[in-house]
This record gives structure tokens, C-alpha cells and sequence, in this order.
């Protein structure tokens, strides 16, 4: 849960970040850009903010952005039914951005969120630079994390459905919940 004057900051900030990184973005996409919490409620820790460029039946493309040292909790796509799973595509534009896969662990950047070490389990580091891309297939378990300057990145992926994606914490809630100030 987070508060109207906390969404409008972190989108502010990551407004901010976009316009840093070079990509040209209109004033009704400015009027797009939100924020996820996961419904941990700390969402400068563990968060997103999304700018949705398109969404379509079959594929989206999104700007997403990570403030300083914000973190995406570890999570998957998963296949249900007739439904494939969504595969997503991510490019790194702007910032310092790490993720983490399976494989070996080799986390030398990163950190794992205090008191969420048993959520975190994926530590084999990617460190990617602006113009590194990687693909996600259906299923793959991932997080990644923004370093001191924060990240911006490209998501295109297959038809989204958030409210199906799998995350390692038990305590997350995909939608986020947004109140009015007191």
C-alpha cells in the first residue's frame, strides 16, 4: 500500500530518470506512468515504476524504471493452460542495472534486501550496460536491482498478465494498492 504523495514522488523521480537516459516521451505518456509495491509497502526498497508505451492482445512494450538501489522482487512468467507464458525481452538503456538468474553465484554488486535472503534465491549476477539486452523465456525465475544512480530499461514481452507471474515471497500482493494521504 502506498500513499497518493508517494506514487506521484516516485513517478516524478523516475520522469526524471527517463528524460536522463535520452528517451523522448510525450506529455500523455508522462499522464501513464505508475508504480508497483507488490504490497510490501516499502516500495523505495522493492518496487517498479512502469510507463506502459503500448499494449496490445498478443504484446506490450514498457518503459521500466528502477530509482537508486530500488530492487524487483524475484519472480517468473509462468505457462497456464492454453496460455504460454509470457516471454519478455529486456534492454538496458540508462543507469546501473544488475539482474539475477539461476547459475552460480557471482552477486559482486548487488545486495539482497534485509531481512528477504530466503526470497531472494537467484544469485548468479548479469551486469548490464546500456544497449545489453536478455530474453526471458515463460518460466524463468529472475529479479534484478538498480545500483546508486538508479535504472532505465525497455520491457517488450508477449501478452502481459501480471496478475498470473509467481514470486518467490509469499508475503507479495501483484496489485498495488494506492491510498489517500492522512
Amino acid at each position: 500500500m502506498i500513499t497518493r504523495t508517494e506514487l506521484a514522488a516516485v513517478c516524478s523521480e523516475a520522469l526524471a530518470l527517463i528524460e536522463k537516459s535520452g528517451i523522448p516521451i510525450t506529455a500523455a505518456d508522462r499522464a501513464k506512468i505508475t508504480a508497483a509495491d507488490f504490497g510490501l509497502s516499502q516500495l523505495r526498497q522493492e518496487g517498479i515504476e512502469i510507463l506502459t508505451m503500448y499494449e496490445t492482445d498478443r504484446a506490450a512494450g514498457k518503459i521500466l524504471v528502477l530509482l537508486p538501489n530500488q530492487t524487483e522482487p524475484e519472480h517468473w512468467h509462468p505457462s497456464q493452460g492454453d496460455n504460454p507464458g509470457k516471454e519478455e525481452i529486456i534492454r538496458a538503456v540508462w543507469g546501473d542495472l544488475y539482474f539475477y538468474v539461476e547459475g552460480p553465484d557471482t552477486m559482486a554488486k548487488g545486495f539482497l534486501v534485509a531481512g528477504k535472503e530466503s526470497v531472494y534465491t537467484l544469485r548468479h549476477e548479469i551486469d548490464l550496460e546500456p544497449g545489453d539486452q536478455l530474453v526471458f523465456p515463460p518460466d524463468t525465475p529472475h529479479w534484478f536491482q538498480a545500483g546508486p544512480r538508479g535504472a532505465v530499461m525497455f520491457s517488450f514481452s508477449t501478452k502481459v498478465v501480471d496478475n498470473l507471474d509467481g514470486f518467490t515471497d509469499p508475503a507479495i500482493q501483484r496489485e498495488t494498492v494506492i491510498i489517500d494521504d492522512k
